[in-house]
């Protein structure tokens, strides 16, 4: 029996873990993807809290007080 036959068990072993490989290099990728996207999301929501944090502050500086009966809608 020749060692490098497709038959060997040395070769089933070596294209059985060049299987495994590639579904693992195919998988990496696509958790990369999400990776990316997941940052973007979070790039973006720290740039809103960023932004209502600034317009609160702004709120603050003005003097202007709102009392949450204020905000109540008009037949309460």
């Amino acid at each position: 029996m020749d060692r490098h036959s497709p038959e060997s068990p040395v070769e089933r072993r070596l294209v059985a873990l060049e299987v495994k490989l590639s579904y693992l290099e195919d998988l990496t990728d696509q958790l990369n993807g999400v990776i990316v996207r997941q940052q973007g999301d979070i790039d973006r929501l720290l740039a809103a809290v960023q932004a209502l944090g600034r317009q609160a502050a702004q709120s603050d500086d003005a003097g202007s007080f709102r009392s949450l009966r204020d905000e109540l809608p008009p037949h309460y």
